[in-house]
């Protein structure tokens, strides 16, 4: 039986949209093989997908950016990816920036789910296609005031209260 992907951010509280766009990865398409993981056995690269936004609300301060994969075989999915505390004059993260926090223009890593302080690619196991949130969350505040070594998923617990917009890209991997 084939499941129906469920929207990780139905049940939070609803927030405008802004616009998100990559030359990398597309809403809906297939993410390249580049941006699919090596560490993981896939075969890919590693390397973070080029990301650029804008039309966010006047009172953001700073983005936390993510890539969650809700279709993971765990009960709480997988976390790739996430860079919090990124000033309100980042709107851009280049391809590949997703290395370790020196790569960022600022900002710093969380630790994602592979145990890693980096960007982790797509490496579903096979079965139905997995689907990643790439998401830039807007706060009203300048930092996410969490440790090093918060997860991903306390990050945006922590800055829920402070979330004034998001934008998201929701490219799929696998079968």
């Amino acid at each position: 039986m084939r499941r129906v992907p469920r929207d990780p951010y139905t049940d939070l509280p609803a927030v405008p949209d802004f616009r998100l766009t990559s030359s990398t990865v597309a809403d809906g398409a297939t993410i390249p093989l580049a941006q699919c993981s090596g560490i993981f056995g896939a075969g890919g690269q590693d390397q973070s997908p080029e990301l650029s936004w804008a039309g966010f609300p006047d009172s953001t301060q700073s983005f936390i950016v993510s890539m969650y994969d809700p279709d993971a075989p765990t009960p709480s999915g997988f976390w790739h990816w996430a860079v919090v505390d990124l000033p309100v004059g980042v709107t851009a993260l280049g391809l590949g920036t997703g290395e370790a926090d020196s790569s960022l223009p600022a900002g710093r890593h969380l630790t994602n789910d592979g145990g890693l302080r980096r960007y982790l690619g797509a490496a579903p196991p096979p079965g139905p296609a997995h689907h990643y949130y790439i998401v830039v969350t807007a706060l009203d505040v300048p930092t996410t005031d969490v440790p090093d070594t918060a997860s991903p998923a306390l990050a945006l617990f922590q800055t829920l209260d402070h979330v004034v917009a998001r934008a998201r890209l929701v490219p799929r991997y696998g079968a």
